[in-house]
């Protein structure tokens, strides 16, 4: 559970430096995101969950 914490904690730290340093680049790029479709972003996402699950998986698993 504490991992989980310190993870959480990560994504908000790297996810408020994005919007600190590239205020204007992340709404046009947030601004993208409607044209895409569900389907799309559907897809990325479990790309990208299969893909931190994999190396969550492997870093605990080899130290």
């Amino acid at each position: 559970m504490r991992e989980l914490f310190i993870a959480f904690g990560l994504f908000l730290f790297i996810e408020g430096i994005f919007y600190a340093l590239f205020p204007s680049k992340m709404k046009n790029m947030l601004k993208k995101l409607d044209l895409l479709k569900d389907s799309q972003l559907r897809t990325g996402g479990l790309i990208f969950a299969i893909l931190g699950f994999v190396i969550i998986y492997y870093m605990k698993s080899f130290i």
